[in-house]
């Protein structure tokens, strides 16, 4: 049976019982015959809408004086051990231990040592339960499926790949959350394919895995939910195209300011940062915001345009892209005599460009850091002997460099 690790830290408000937020008694007791099922912040529409209605008609939670359930509030191992005394009637499996940080007359005391006795939770190694921290996702289905005593049948890494997330699932519950896969108590919205396993866990969350343990033991009927991990199933490699024609918004981190010459000799290779979640219809974040685009600056046309060449995912992996921003045809004059502090204050420049400023301000100390494409600077100074002036093309790269697919980006 794998063990529960470190949880992380917060409060929140979740239990059989009616709480005011950082209260430690119960105000109200909800019995089952008058439980509250609709809440004034859970629409007939909200995705777990099914899974609070049944569990509250059940008596296994509740809302708030309020009228709210607060769905998106995290759980804290305390309020999760009252939820699952409720939801669970299991016989013990060990004897009962004391934690260090639950005294007897601790509101969820009987929960903590039902949920221990019976195999849905543990503590940790210095003898603490930390009933106050919060429970990430992964670890509300290791308890699921180590109380109820599931095991995996098939492979497990076969099994974990139904979600695009796999690699963050820590090792220790790679087992135990294949088997509540299996068992179809995982519910992943707004994609089913992402588990988000270190995130906290939310009462909604919470709310729609225990009612999924309890359809898996027979003890509640099927709640139908395009959410529910193995009720559509998940295909991680699925093929999904982003039209060509749709517009990626980028940033540049580096520089407020972009510089090439209309004579550069080389490509000027110049790295871009996605700015937003690339969204599908169906809410799967087909390219993650903070992805890196690598391509490079071309002159053309007397302008320059920048060329795509590949897209690098958070993860690490890479996807070929063919994509184009529109043609920057701005120019500005670089005379003799000019400041190269001044001209360069917050800008980067291709290696053409920052010949060309050092040959005509007679100024050759320009900064390696500041030239993209190495420094190469220096052998072409010969180019732009002899000019008063040269004339480089001026890069908004916040609003100039926003990028069009020239051909669909797959994404699988």
């Amino acid at each position: 049976m794998s063990h529960i690790r470190p949880w992380q830290s917060g409060t929140a408000l979740f239990a059989a019982l009616t709480f005011l937020a950082g209260a430690a008694t119960p105000l109200v007791v909800v019995l089952p015959a008058q439980a509250q099922t609709t809440f004034s912040d859970v629409s007939s529409d909200y995705w777990a809408n099914r899974f609070i209605q049944e569990l509250a008609s059940r008596g296994v939670i509740s809302g708030f004086p309020d009228g709210t359930f607060r769905p998106n509030d995290p759980v804290t191992r305390a309020q999760f051990a009252a939820m699952v005394r409720q939801a669970f009637r299991h016989s013990a499996i060990r004897d009962s231990v004391s934690f260090t940080d639950v005294s007897s007359d601790y509101w969820a005391a009987a929960a903590i040592r039902e949920a221990y006795t019976t195999g849905f939770l543990t503590g940790y190694p210095d003898g603490d339960f930390r009933p106050d921290e919060n429970i990430p996702r992964a670890q509300v289905l290791v308890s699921l499926s180590n109380g109820l005593g599931y095991g995996a049948n098939g492979s497990v890494d076969e099994v974990l790949r139904s979600y695009s997330d796999a690699n963050a699932i820590p090792d220790w519950a790679r087992s135990s959350i294949a088997a509540a896969t299996e068992a179809q108590i995982v519910v992943n919205y707004p994609n089913v394919q992402t588990l988000s396993p270190n995130r906290p866990a939310t009462r909604a969350e919470v709310a729609a895995f225990i009612y999924q343990s309890l359809v898996s033991t027979g003890d509640a009927t099927i709640v139908s939910s395009p959410y529910i991990v193995a009720q559509q199933a998940p295909a991680p490699q699925t093929t999904v195209q982003i039209p060509t024609g749709t517009t990626i918004p980028i940033r540049y981190d580096e520089a407020e300011r972009i510089y090439v010459s209309l004579e550069e000799p080389e490509p000027v290779p110049v790295t871009l940062t996605i700015n937003r979640d690339i969204i599908s219809q169906s809410n799967r974040v087909l390219i993650p915001s903070d992805s890196q685009v690598v391509g490079e600056l071309r002159v053309t046309d007397g302008g320059a345009r920048f060329h795509a060449i590949e897209v690098v995912l958070p993860d690490g992996n890479r996807l070929p892209i063919q994509a184009t921003s529109a043609l920057v045809t701005t120019t500005e004059e670089v005379t003799r005599g000019a400041n190269v502090f001044e001209i360069l204050a917050g800008a980067v420049v291709g290696a053409g460009a920052a010949a060309g400023i050092a040959a005509v301000t007679g100024d050759r100390a320009i900064a390696t850091e500041e030239v993209l494409g190495g420094t190469a600077a220096g052998t072409l100074a010969g180019v732009f002997l002899g000019r008063s002036t040269v004339t480089l093309v001026a890069i908004d790269p916040n609003t100039d460099l926003d990028l069009t697919l020239d051909a669909p980006l797959v994404i699988r």
